[in-house]
């Protein structure tokens, strides 16, 4: 007895419901075959925690200054982050992740202890260098996880994305949780907040695989076979390092001919004289991932959080023309929506890759130029419209971010790898720098320009 392919459950008639979840089921088994569950989770939580307590201070930014500038947060939430991820990468592959992370933990708990313990009665300057030290543990924190995803491949990147995408989500929502609907006060809330850090000394000591950082002074740069990362899976046995000169392969290894050509000219340079850890050498690498990575990053960047500390406090509508009761429920709901186009967007990578960074950066320019346009001649018909463009807003900025880093694993020499991650890293936080400084004047301008035009939402919102 003959029977078709479909009758016999072997092969689903095309274009039939069962054939296209039978090509997304087998998509997913490809895209995850051989991925440690225990690395996903790890990254995962080194993104969410890294990035989690950044974005609780933000959002207790009203809480923690008063009447002073929110951008003056912002900056100290910012800078030493920035400075730390200039700097770093030229040293800091001399001291051993674990050292790293015992040391980016102290710092954060510390810093939040200091912003929740300091009295009201204090300079708000305290308070800021309680922000300074939770900065530097988070941009020491993302150039090394970043370059620890060199030695656990291109799923362990995507897991890293997915968990800073998260944690947007995650710290807006749990401060709103603990300081709104459980009731307590901001210093209890900071005080809890102050010991989230200690999942990253769990998610490093023990869930993560030790294998993989276990082969120092090996010069081969082959993967790890599997069953290595599987016996050594969140064991204690060996912690040692492995040096940036004597990297394990990462499991995305380009193969022959895949490396850029704007990255070729640093290879050749390397051979010259200065060994591979040396400043010069370094500076050299630096260099040549100025165009093809960090420019379109740094550019996203300064479009996006121009528009969310600029632009964004001005895109207000007339209530009776909105979901809102207050004008200042405007601004945070349009920080959701942007956190929410983050994070599903960096945890696209494993299904969509965008290639052409460029391309995206540059829609995110233009977003900037269109709502700025909006809040200075009000062409935009509805708020829904303005929830749409946010949105978007996400998606581009946190699609850049996952898929920078993404090219690097796959494009960059692999001796060069891990250096690279890291190094470009500082383009992000380069970007929120300069967007914090022009954000401050351009919300100034057009909250003035929409005054004498006779729409004082703005105004408003002050008053409140």
């Amino acid at each position: 007895m003959n029977r078709s392919p479909s009758s016999s459950g072997l092969l689903p008639l095309p274009g039939s419901p069962s054939s296209s979840w039978a090509i997304f089921r087998a998509r997913l088994a490809s895209l995850f075959h051989g991925a440690d569950t225990a690395v996903l989770i790890a990254f995962w939580l080194f993104g969410l925690i890294n990035n989690v307590i950044y974005v609780i201070i933000l959002s207790a930014a009203q809480d923690l200054v008063g009447n002073v500038p929110k951008g003056v947060v912002l900056l100290a939430d910012v800078m030493p982050s920035f400075l730390t991820k200039l700097v770093a990468p030229y040293f800091i592959h001399r001291i051993p992740y674990g050292t790293r992370i015992l040391a980016f933990v102290a710092l954060s708990s510390a810093g939040m202890g200091l912003v929740a313990l300091t009295p009201a009665s204090q300079s708000v300057s305290v308070k800021l260098v309680g922000v300074v030290l939770a900065s530097l543990s988070s941009g020491g924190g993302e150039l090394s996880f970043l370059g620890l995803t060199h030695y656990y491949g291109h799923m362990s990147l995507a897991a890293w994305g997915s968990g800073t995408g998260g944690a947007g989500l995650v710290g807006a929502g749990l401060y709103v949780l603990m300081t709104d609907w459980i009731g307590l006060s901001v210093k209890a809330s900071l005080l809890v907040s102050a010991c989230l850090p200690v999942v990253m000394l769990v998610s490093f000591f023990v869930i993560l695989p030790r294998g993989p950082l276990r082969r120092r002074g090996r010069k081969e740069y082959e993967p790890l076979p599997e069953t290595d990362a599987e016996e050594n899976g969140g064991g204690n046995d060996d912690f040692a390092d492995v040096s940036t000169d004597a990297a394990a392969a990462s499991l995305l290894a380009p193969g022959p001919g895949v490396a850029s050509t704007a990255y070729s000219h640093h290879v050749a340079a390397a051979a010259t004289g200065e060994g591979k850890g040396s400043f010069l050498a370094n500076l050299r690498r630096a260099r040549s991932l100025f165009f093809p990575y960090m420019l379109p990053l740094l550019l996203v960047y300064i479009a996006e959080y121009t528009i969310n500390q600029g632009v964004a406090p001005t895109l207000l509508f007339p209530l009776e023309q909105s979901p809102f009761s207050e004008f200042r429920s405007f601004y945070p709901f349009y920080g959701f929506l942007y956190q929410l186009g983050v994070f599903v967007s960096r945890s696209s990578s494993p299904f969509i890759r965008i290639h052409h960074l460029y391309l995206p950066s540059l829609l995110q320019v233009g977003n900037l130029v269109l709502l700025t346009m909006h809040a200075l001649l009000n062409f935009i018909p509805s708020v829904y419209l303005v929830f749409g463009i946010i949105f978007w807003e996400g998606l581009l900025g946190g699609a850049v971010y996952v898929n920078t880093f993404a090219e690097i694993m796959e494009h960059v020499p692999v001796e060069d790898r891990e250096f690279s991650l890291g190094a470009t890293s500082v383009s992000d936080s380069g970007g929120i720098c300069v967007a914090g400084f022009v954000g401050m004047v351009m919300e100034v301008w057009l909250c003035e320009w929409q005054v004498e035009r006779g729409r004082d939402y703005c105004r408003r919102i002050e008053a409140s």
